[in-house]
């Protein structure tokens, strides 16, 4: 349409459900172009998600908020769109079509759209209601009002007034600030979310709401507000039944109001109770051609305080402008008023007519409704109504509930169904929300049920991980209710080709963009989709690298890469990075199974996780595990017995292990070298316990002894763990034989195994055991002895090749296309023509080994790193330990909920606290020549007084932190990896050098793998936690010199007789028996049980007697037991 012939679209009002109707008419408008829209918005802001508000105290940036990019506006087609920011619409005309703004401009219209929300609502009538410190949290001027004042009110008490939807978010928000001491929700009611929740969900919310250590307070009102009347500043809050509360800051969440004070003004209907706009189901004002959209339209006398029905408006209106002309005009009609939120990291949501066994039903299926109408009729009068009600009461409610509590792990539900449970009438749900999407379209649609009402509580879990990829919903099921985005939405963008990322789906469909909550099943789907066309799922390794594990194998093995750097200029984001703790492991493993050097070359150490970089299993108490190679479970006597003199030696714990190998704990990493020199020198090795490479083959004893064995299974696991050992793959590997059927080894839940048959051993593969155990498949059957060795060669070198980062041959081989069967086609046929490579390449790993131990003891360079300090040959406990059954092992950690459990003080804020700094030197220079070349820069743990201090050099600039980990109070935080952020990612750098201007790395702690700040201090996966930080410099003298206070000052607060976890810190756990004590006192358990040769006992726990037998026997023949009466002898 020509530009003079187009109508003027004048929208007030550039919120979210605004800019809904703006992005639905350009859409829907695309073709025809009959309009030009020009909105004018009261705030300086373009468009924002005022859903996720709470979001913005986190970021500070409000375009990270904006529903659509300033790029957005500019670059609509056609100059269709133009908009005024900071403007407000003071006066509307109907009969000129004008509408006239604050700054004295007049904007002419053919239709008028009002948008103009609500307002938080301030009770004006509570004395003290204007004093500073009272804010409302609705716009990003409440926030940033809210912000700059709180930044001054330091350990007071931070209040919110109203404990529903929003109120919950102000608490949140008043937390994630971090300057009050505690922040307390005030509620009316006696639970909150009482709009939305019945008495046991919302008792169930505040209990966790307060476990998060929000204060909640019930059933109260606030009176007046205490102002001081120096400052006009709040003190505290009375509330009406006399009991006072001292706070400086408070919040008001206690509903919205409607803004219809323009349209009140300008003549146009509103209405009087409550407030709003009122609109027909055309969503048309009073005066024609303006109409009313959102928060602040009363339709049938009700208006709605979320984001779902306005986008509804939104909807229905623009399809009203564009396309009534062609189609039958919709009228607007009871909205969905289902929410799903996640408040204070609680999972919350209601659909339909939640209130409905409480209140009554608002509306019936139509069958429904007949049943119950007839049902109620028959009565002779309606005096004879009366009279039984009077009587009997009132009638039975119309509808029935089905609950469902979990107390233990926070789930709540309840569906209330009509009487005969044919059809869904609404619900709520606490902790679990995954069935969230698929109730409400049963609620809409009325749709009778086929399945009993319990099925839809107790069959929410799905077997398996839990993922739901909505394969069983329909098209039109609604995914997002704060856009209204359907399935159809999502999968129909992704088939056209229009989106590729989840970020286009973000972008197209706006699905996500509200509360988020959405995204787990919005992501499902699209993968799902994407699968089903066969397009590509990304699956990168980390943020450094577009790739996945197989891919970046089949990189560094084509360009023959052997470093980090030539990694990351070949194949990285960054090709100055030096990664981070989740590509560096896996970089480290490809590079082993690749080219298998010393784990702890120069090269590679930096890239080794946790157990690889000592070649042992780490400990609660930064001890290590030694575990040598017991190949198949067979030992000499001779070693036996060395390994008993070391263990006793070095006071080490000793254990046999499930796969049949002796564990020693509680080695120091000091007197690893040591202990390992006495094991190899009585002719023992590694057994990789360590490391991500094959662990053990464990067998049974076969025909070696066993008269029922068929095959030499002893033999057979001996060749198979001497042939795979010190292989490093992208986990562990597990191998079993047995010598028969009877499966003594249990090869079927290994993977790879071998049962002994008649004509040689059946292979099977893809088992495992751990947390999702899975049962093996039988790859080849009869395969005899000589063909054993060949086909494990291709099947392992073929998972090593392709498998994902972590991935066990289980879940690899689920994931392989065509699963068992394209397995033994490309194993055993040969499919793809790659068996002669597979065989070779396992040939060249396997004529590569080394000993690992051996070479560590012969290397001076790596010798050198198995220390405690750096500075000092003396050493330090990191744990008590105590005597357990005969044996020394570390006192037990606390519980995760025991006070003290983890050390939560502020450690970052230490740096600006100490009394006095000054530099001093701590170490040569010289100690960390060639960090700048290293993957993970050089570190080094040292000691001054009693304090661990952690120093590291890491492309070319200085670090030092406290060596405790706060999380478990481990001291470990030297040895961690250390990660860097790539250049275009959005975390947000606590870089605090002067003149840093580059983000700071962090090192991820060796234990729990909690990642703290180098600069900062900050934990970026745990905000509960921070360390201590000290400027560092390297100097021309050629010493390191740290920026310290004190020596007694830093012991008192960072001291290792202070946070070491002591045997008292475990509570009940360290007391005799620990958490075995009521079973101890009820089994009579006094520990292990011997006597003397050829005695019998006579008396105490361990005595027989014939009188005793014959009690016994008395009893199986009288019954008693679950078998009714007795035996039948």
């Amino acid at each position: 349409m020509a530009v003079g012939n187009r109508k003027r679209v004048v929208v007030v009002g550039l919120g979210m459900v605004g800019i809904s109707f703006i992005e639905k008419l350009l859409k829907l408008d695309a073709r025809d172009r009959e309009y030009d829209i020009i909105v004018i918005g009261e705030e300086p802001h373009l468009a924002y998600n005022r859903v996720g508000l709470t979001s913005f105290f986190d970021h500070r940036k409000v375009e990270n908020l904006y529903l659509n990019p300033l790029e957005w506006y500019e670059g609509v087609p056609d100059k269709a769109l133009s908009y005024h920011l900071n403007t407000l619409v003071t006066s509307i005309d109907p009969s000129t079509k004008t509408v006239t703004c604050a700054n004295d401009t007049t904007v002419s219209y053919d239709i008028l759209v009002l948008a103009t929300g609500s307002d938080a609502v301030l009770p004006r009538h509570t004395p003290g209601h204007d004093a500073k410190g009272v804010f409302v949290y609705r716009t990003i001027a409440d926030l940033e009002n809210l912000i700059t004042f709180s930044a001054n009110q330091k350990d007071t008490v931070g209040a919110v007034v109203g404990g529903g939807l929003l109120g919950l978010e102000a608490a949140k928000a008043m937390m994630d600030l971090e300057c009050f001491s505690k922040v307390a929700v005030i509620e009316r009611n006696r639970w909150v979310l009482s709009r939305q929740l019945d008495a046991d969900a919302g008792g169930m919310v505040v209990e966790q709401v307060r476990n998060l250590g929000v204060e909640v307070l019930l059933s109260k009102r606030v009176g007046k507000i205490e102002v001081d009347e120096s400052t006009g500043s709040v003190k505290g809050v009375h509330f009406e039944d006399g009991e006072y509360m001292a706070c400086s800051t408070i919040c008001f969440a206690i509903g919205v109001r409607p803004r219809d004070e323009l349209a009140r003004k300008s003549g146009i209907k509103c209405a009087d109770r409550g407030g709003g706009i009122i609109v027909d189901d055309s969503l048309q004002t009073s005066e024609p051609d303006i109409y009313a959209i959102g928060e602040c339209a009363s339709w049938q006398a009700q208006t709605f305080g979320l984001i779902a029905p306005g986008v509804e408006m939104a909807d229905v209106l623009a399809f009203n402008l564009t396309q009534a002309k062609l189609h039958q005009p919709r009228l607007y009609k009871r909205p969905d008023l289902s929410t799903k939120l996640k408040l204070l990291g609680v999972e919350v949501a209601s659909f339909g007519d939640f209130f409905a066994d409480r209140d009554g039903p608002k509306y019936l299926p139509a069958r429904a409704a007949k049943k119950t109408s007839a049902s109620s009729s028959g009565s002779s009068s309606p005096n004879t109504s009366t009279i039984k009600t009077l009587t009997n009461g009132l009638p039975p409610s119309p509808v029935k509930a089905l609950t469902y509590k979990d107390p233990f792990q926070n789930i709540y539900k309840k569906y209330i169904f009509t009487l005969d449970g044919k059809y869904l009438l609404g619900g709520m749900m606490i902790g679990d929300t995954r069935d969230y999407v698929k109730l409400v379209p049963l609620v809409k649609t009325q749709k009778e049920l086929d399945i009993p009402p319990s099925q839809l509580i107790l069959g929410a879990s799905k077997s398996g991980d839990g993922e739901d990829d909505g394969d069983d919903l329909t098209d039109d099921t609604q995914i997002c209710s704060c856009h209204n985005v359907t399935k159809a939405d999502v999968t129909s963008n992704v088939k056209s080709g229009t989106c590729k990322t989840l970020n286009d789906i973000k972008s197209c469909t706006k699905a996500g963009t509200g509360c988020g909550g959405c995204m787990p099943l919005v992501t499902s789907i699209f993968n799902k989709t994407m699968r089903d066309m066969g397009a590509e799922i990304k699956n990168h390794l980390c943020a450094h690298f577009n790739h996945g594990r197989a891919e970046l194998y089949h990189i560094i093995m084509v360009k023959q890469l052997k470093t980090l750097p030539e990694v990351m200029r070949e194949a990285g984001n960054d090709p100055n990075s030096v990664g981070c703790e989740a590509c560096k492991p896996a970089i480290a493993s490809i590079f082993a199974s690749l080219w298998n050097k010393h784990v702890m070359d120069k090269t590679t150490h930096g890239l080794q996780d946790t157990n690889d970089r000592f070649l042992g299993n780490i400990q609660r108490n930064g001890t290590f595990s030694v575990i040598p190679r017991v190949s198949a479970g067979e030992i000499t006597p001779d070693k036996l017995i060395v390994m008993g003199q070391v263990a006793q030696e070095y006071g080490l714990y000793t254990k046999i292990t499930g796969g049949q190998r002796i564990d020693m704990f509680g080695a120091k990493k000091q007197d690893l070298l040591k202990i390992w020199k006495r094991l190899v020198d009585a002719g023992m090795e590694s057994g990789h316990a360590y490391a991500k490479s094959l662990r053990t083959v464990k067998s049974c004893v076969g025909t070696t002894w066993c008269r029922y064995g068929i095959g030499d299974s002893v033999g057979m696991a001996v060749r198979l763990e001497e042939r795979y050992k010190s292989i490093r793959a992208p986990h562990k590997i597990k191998g079993g034989v047995s010598g028969c059927v009877r499966e003594c080894a249990e090869a079927q839940n290994k993977d790879f195994g071998l049962i002994a048959t008649e004509k040689g051993f059946n292979i099977f593969v893809g088992g495992n055991g751990g947390a999702k155990p899975r049962h093996s498949e039988l790859l080849a059957k009869d395969v005899p002895p000589t063909e054993v060795i060949p086909i494990l060669d291709r099947y392992l070198m073929f998972y090593i090749r392709t498998a994902d980062k972590l991935q066990r041959t289980a879940r690899w081989l689920e994931s392989l296309p065509g699963g068992l069967k394209y397995l033994q086609e490309v194993i055993l046929e040969d499919k793809l023509g790659i068996n002669a490579s597979l065989e070779a390449q396992m040939q060249e790993l396997v004529d590569s080994f080394f000993d690992e131990w051996a070479e560590a003891i012969n290397d001076p360079t790596i010798a050198a790193k198995f220390q405690q300090f750096a500075n000092t040959d003396e050493t330090v406990e990191n744990c008590e330990v105590e005597v357990d059954r005969g044996q020394l092992r570390p006192v037990m950690w606390p519980k995760d909920s025991a006070p003290g459990a983890a050390a939560r003080e502020d450690f970052k804020g230490l740096r600006e606290r100490w009394s006095e700094t000054t530099w001093q030197p701590v170490l040569e220079t010289a100690y960390f020549n060639g960090a700048d070349e290293s993957p993970n820069g050089i570190s080094a743990n040292i000691k001054r007084g009693d304090t661990q201090l952690a120093v590291w050099r890491v492309k070319g600039r200085w670090f030092t932190t406290q060596q405790m980990c706060p999380h478990k109070r481990t001291f470990a935080l030297s040895d961690g990896l250390v990660g860097v952020e790539t250049p275009d990612s959005s975390s947000q750098s606590c870089d605090k050098n002067p003149g840093g201007g580059k983000s700071a790395p962090w090192v991820s702690c060796p234990y729990h793998k909690r990642n703290f700040d180098l600069s900062s201090g900050e934990c970026k996966n745990d905000a509960e936690l921070s360390i201590a930080t000290f400027e560092t410099e390297g100097r021309e003298d050629g010493l390191v010199y740290v920026k310290l206070p004190p020596v007694e000052e830093l012991d008192r607060e960072l001291g290792t007789k202070r946070w070491i976890v002591k045997k008292n810190d475990a509570g009940g756990e360290a007391e005799a028996g620990g958490q075995f004590k009521e079973l101890d006192k009820k089994i009579g358990f006094v520990g292990r049980r011997a006597k003397k040769p050829g005695v019998k006992p006579t008396t105490g726990p361990g005595a027989v007697s014939e009188k005793g037998v014959k009690k016994v026997v008395t009893l199986m023949v009288e019954g008693g037991g679950c078998g009714g009466g007795g035996l039948d002898w």
